[in-house]
């Protein structure tokens, strides 16, 4: 079994930043994080930023140019850093992977707050 474990999460006053991280274990062969989403209460989850296995990155626009998507050489984990955030920005963010054998994963979730 796959499991998707997130990271990084809290409590930050709106213009400050946190870093999320996300890694695949369990039977993971084959398997790479790739993406985050996130759910704001009442809303439905969306798409914050994706990163292909060739390394091309792709942004809501509600975030670019204050989210960085990356990952490590051995593309075991996705990193999320948000910078100057906003009260907007609340919610549970959401790691998606993929398992070339199995199909895709999401991880249980992170709750980020911004504060005002």
């Amino acid at each position: 079994q796959v499991q998707v474990v997130e990271s990084g999460g809290g409590l930050v006053q709106a213009g400050g930043s946190l870093r999320l991280s996300c890694a695949t274990s369990g039977s993971n062969l084959g398997c790479r994080p790739m993406g985050w989403y996130r759910q704001a209460p009442g809303k439905q989850r969306e798409l914050v930023a994706s990163i292909t296995s060739g390394g091309s990155t792709n942004y809501a626009d509600s975030v670019k140019d204050r989210f960085t998507i990356s990952r490590d050489n051995a593309e075991s984990t996705v990193y999320l850093q948000m910078n100057s955030l906003k009260p907007d920005d609340t919610a549970v963010y959401y790691c998606n992977a993929n398992c070339i054998l199995t199909g895709n994963y999401w991880g249980q979730g992170i709750q980020v707050t911004v504060s005002s």
